[in-house]
């Protein structure tokens, strides 16, 4: 279970990462949805013999209330894990965007 929760932290902090830098304007522009698509792909590469790959609250609660049992009571790995990658990312972002600017 602690792979499953480090994997998906990680993979959500990656994701979220590209996301910022990608979208960011100081980035080439009309190239962000190549970085980000490209970006999905690996992670779901890299983490579906793990943890069948979440990165998304929302699939991994439609998908674990059709299922039900098991599934539902792992959803709140699939929750926490997100939103603490998203936190993180967020973090990491701005501190790299504040020494830019000093």
């Amino acid at each position: 279970m602690i792979a499953a929760l480090v994997t998906e932290i990680v993979m959500t902090f990656m994701f979220l990462i590209i996301i910022l830098g990608a979208t960011d304007k100081r980035a080439p522009q009309g190239f962000a949805p190549i970085a980000i698509g490209l970006a999905l792909t690996l992670i779901h590469l890299i983490s579906i013999p793990i943890t069948n790959t979440s990165v998304n609250p929302a699939r991994s609660t439609g998908v674990a209330l059709f299922q039900g049992g098991w599934a539902v009571s792992q959803l709140w790995l699939f929750w926490l894990a997100p939103i603490v990658g998203a936190i993180l990312a967020g973090t990491v972002y701005r501190w790299f965007e504040a020494d830019e600017n000093d």
